[in-house]
Formats: structure tokens, sequence, C-alpha cells
């Protein structure tokens, strides 16, 4: 997909697929149809475009800029409003599973809640340097932000601080909650991810008592301090089951790691792999909807599949520059990756893995399937086991 004039630093797809965003420094987004068809450009921003966000029903699209401001576009290119950040760089954006607030991290160290209208609902004060990411939790009461200051600091949706995660020894980089959002992990400057447990009291109302001006104590110190990258951590991801984490590091690796449930309550979670073969550093990682492939990006302009067993299943070679982002479509069939070479690029998943590559892939997605069902076939129950022989062959 070509027309920015300049890095494209982020893309997302709308929660029906259909619709491509892509967030550019030459100041504009683009919306893009899944044919490559250009279907307009969103212009109003002063300055370079950081990150886009859709809403949860697709009905809007939010915009960070360097400018200072949040725009939140109608996908027919109407501006609906604009959210004024006033004194700094707007990092990133998120919004509420519900749709109903707009979180925004900003150079300033606040995060700001706006609703769709562009109302400011709260100022989030506390940390002591800029936030470079902002999170919701899965039910949306809870707000994660991530700093310079070395912090992860949680909040309420009203705005109201529920604890300060201290532990990173250098900046945050990113944070992500789980998907049963019990568990949150943070990448860091400090070449370490790590993992902290909620207390299911912070799922409740988690106010103040009558008689005490305290909170309840709802994350402990971290559960889990994952080490072994030998550079700084600049992405973390949860797989979709939640079992599986992801970071990408400046050291040009993946690693996965694996616990032995969702809560990660019980045992460390184990390194199960560490994916190398790029020659330059990670910029982005993320799993495919289905948790069977893991995609990572690189400064070496190109973006890697890899199978969850830590095996590569293709190199996408086509950008120019250093790819930026990347981003599976809901349904996984389409990837799309963007490039500081001004372009996006859509791969179609199946047509770029060879034939060879898609029954591993396919087999890894269905063997538990066909293990346990009683009502298959013995012949059927062992089909990928005759794949692999045939492949050995």
């Amino acid at each position: 997909l070509e027309g920015h004039r300049d890095e494209v630093q982020g893309v997302a797809f709308s929660p029906d697929g259909e619709i491509i965003a892509s967030a550019s420094e030459d100041s504009t987004i683009k919306l893009w149809k899944q044919n490559s068809t250009l279907y307009t450009t969103l212009t109003g921003h002063c300055s370079g475009v950081r990150a886009v966000a859709f809403s949860p029903d697709g009905k809007l699209i939010a915009c960070a800029s360097s400018d200072n401001t949040v725009k939140l576009w109608q996908p027919d290119g109407t501006l609906q409003s604009t959210l004024i950040n006033n004194s700094a760089i707007v990092r990133g954006v998120a919004f509420s599973p519900d749709g109903d607030i707009i979180a925004s991290a900003s150079s300033d160290k606040r995060v700001k809640l706006s609703d769709q209208d562009g109302t400011l609902l709260g100022t989030l004060n506390n940390h002591s340097a800029g936030v470079e990411g902002v999170a919701f939790s899965p039910d949306g009461q809870i707000i994660a932000s991530a700093s310079e200051d070395k912090t992860i600091k949680l909040w309420q949706r009203d705005g109201t601080l529920l604890s300060t995660l201290k532990g990173h020894t250098n900046e945050v980089e990113g944070v992500a909650f789980s998907p049963n959002g019990k568990i949150i992990a943070s990448a860091s400057e400090d070449e370490t991810i790590k993992l902290w447990k909620i207390d299911s009291t912070c799922t409740e109302e988690a106010k103040p008592s009558k008689n005490s001006n305290l909170l309840p104590e709802c994350w402990s110190d971290s559960l889990y301090t994952l080490t072994g990258h030998e550079d700084e951590v600049k992405t973390v991801a949860i797989s979709p089951d939640g079992k599986r984490i992801a970071s990408g590091s400046e050291d040009k690796t993946v690693k996965v790691w694996k616990g032995d449930s969702e809560d990660w309550y019980l045992t460390k979670p184990k390194l199960l792999h560490t994916l190398t073969g790029h020659s330059d550093r990670i910029t982005g990682v993320t799993f495919s909807p289905d948790g069977t492939m893991i995609a990572s990006a690189s400064a070496e302009k190109t973006v890697k599949l890899w199978q969850r067993d830590g095996t590569l299943l293709t190199t996408l070679t086509a950008h120019q520059d250093e790819v930026e982002g990347i981003a599976f479509s809901q349904d996984g069939e389409i990837l799309a990756s963007a490039s500081a070479d001004s372009k996006i690029i859509l791969w179609n998943v199946d047509q770029v893995l060879d034939l060879d590559q898609v029954l591993t892939y396919s087999c890894d997605w269905v063997q538990d399937y066909l293990i346990t069902n009683a009502e298959l076939e013995k012949s059927d129950r062992t089909l990928c086991d005759r794949i692999k022989e045939l492949k050995r062959e």
C-alpha cells in the first residue's frame, strides 16, 4: 500500500477486518480496503501520527500525534472530536473494551481519559517521567500505564490510583494484560520481563473504607522476573490462551515463555524457545489470533513468521526500511506490516507459506483435537503422524 510520504509508525485492522488504518510521520492516517484500495485519507494533524486504534465496534478511529492531540474520526473521514493534550507529544492511545473511554499516554508524564465526544473525564497525574504506553484490562475496569520512571501504575477508570508496580531498574517500554485479566506483563530497558499478579479485590469496587483512606492492596511485588535477553526488551505479547509470552529485544531475538496455565501462579514460566535469525533489533511481536503462529518485525526490514514450537516458517522481505509495526486481521488470514519506507504491505498468510509449511502449521493447530477426540477413527487421529513420516521420507 503506497501513498504515505514519510515513515509509517503504526497499523491497525478494524474489528471486522475490512479496513486497515495506517499512521504516518507525514501527519496523515490512511484507511485502506483489504483489496489494497485507498478508502480515504484523514488529514488535520499538524505533525506526525504515532499510533492508531479502532474502537471495539469499529465506528471510531483514535489517532495519537506529535502535535499534542488525539483526534477521533469516523471511518468515512468525518472528524468527530479533537482531544487536546496541550503540553506534550501523545505516544499511545487505547479504547476501553466498551468503547466509552479513550486513554492517551503522553510524554508530559500524564494519562488523559476522554469520552467519544472529546470531553475530558480525568487526568492521571502520578508518574515522574514520560508515559510510554497504556492498556485497559479485559473487563475495562483497570488501566495500566508504563513509564520512563521505571514503574507501571494501575488506575481505576474513574482515575483513582490503585497501585504503583516497582521493580524494574530502567524505563518500562510496554505493558499487556493476560486474556483473563489476572496477570500483567511488562517489558523494560533493564533487559527483563516482569509478571505481576492481580488480587481479586481489584475487580470489585476498590474504594477506601469509611474508617480508612487506604485502598486495598491489589497488586504485590512482581510474581516472576523473566531474564535471558542481553539488551533492552522493547515489546511483549501474551498469546490468546494466556499460556505463552513472547518478548522482542534490542538483542535481535524473540523469546517465548510458557506457564502451566493462564494464571501463571504455580510455577515460574519456562523459556521454551529463543528465536534467532534477525540481524537487527526487534521492533514488534504478536501472536496470530489462534495462537499457533508468532510474527516478529525487525529493523532489518523483514518480518518473520514462526510456528509456536520455534520453527521458522518464512521470512517476508519486501520493505526497503525498518518495519515499525505488525498486526494480524481478526481471522488470522492477513498480516499487515508498516515500515519506515512509507509503505504498508498486506501479506496473505497461506500464500506466503509453501505446502509443507501449511501442513506443519495446520497439524500444530489440530493435533490435540485429533488425539483426544474419541469419535474419530484411529487413522484420523494419527493423520499428522503420517504427514510427518512422509515429510521425513
